[in-house]
């Protein structure tokens, strides 16, 4: 299973998105934002960081850069995506998901271990969890507050499409009904704000409860 991670100029987590690949049995393949060749990859992430400086706002120049361009083709054809943090805005920026992430409330960057509840388990990114199941895992952004209009808000849960939500009283930054992660009606395409590299390996502070997300992917997708 060959795994793609885009590096943006200003990204910070490519590096431990790849370790966390290749930790839990896949290959983990640079790619470089002005790529337009994904290298047959399997699936895709991108990483958190602050692509671009976060200049005008978070992931608003990285959609425009030409490897998203190829994402956004390999995404329609069902090619799983995921997007961690950054990687979340520069999908919803690129239109893969529906919503915003805008500035935490209270203005205060966030960096703590939240507790989350998986609400989606039938996702490529997610198959390894159960529905309900409670895992921790570590979140550091200061424009994480998930934001959409009330009929999207509705639509995704009539769908089924809130992926993970931060469990009661776990809310760090006063996203809408708690949710820190969404997926695409295919359900291939996947963000999130809280960071699952930073939790796959049981030595370190982080844990291990993000391993799932990238075991699902190799346990769902034969490689090419």
């Amino acid at each position: 299973m060959r795994v793609g991670v885009v590096t943006f100029p200003g990204s910070l987590d490519d590096h431990d998105a790849s370790v966390a690949i290749e930790r839990c049995g896949g290959e983990a393949v640079a790619l470089w934002h002005a790529d337009e060749d994904l290298k047959g990859v399997d699936a895709v992430v991108l990483p958190g960081g602050f692509s671009y400086g976060d200049y005008l706002r978070c992931g608003a120049v990285a959609h425009r850069a030409p490897v998203m361009t190829t994402i956004a083709g390999f995404a329609r054809e069902g090619g799983p995506v995921l997007g961690i943090c950054n990687g979340f805005q520069v999908l919803c920026e690129a239109g893969l998901l529906p919503g915003a992430l805008l500035r935490n409330e209270g203005l205060r960057f966030v960096c703590r271990d939240v507790l989350l509840t998986v609400e989606a388990a039938d996702t490529s990114w997610t198959g390894a969890y159960v529905p309900g199941e409670r895992i921790v895992i570590p979140a550091k952004h200061g424009e994480g507050r998930y934001h959409a209009d009330a009929a999207t808000l509705d639509r995704l849960e009539d769908e089924g499409r809130v992926v993970v939500r931060y469990a009661p009283g776990n809310n760090p930054n006063g996203s809408a009904r708690d949710i820190a992660g969404v997926a695409n009606e295919r359900r291939n395409v996947v963000g999130l704000m809280p960071h699952p590299e930073h939790a796959v390996d049981a030595d370190l502070l982080g844990g291990e409860d993000g391993r799932g997300f990238f075991e699902s992917l190799l346990a769902a997708v034969q490689p090419s």
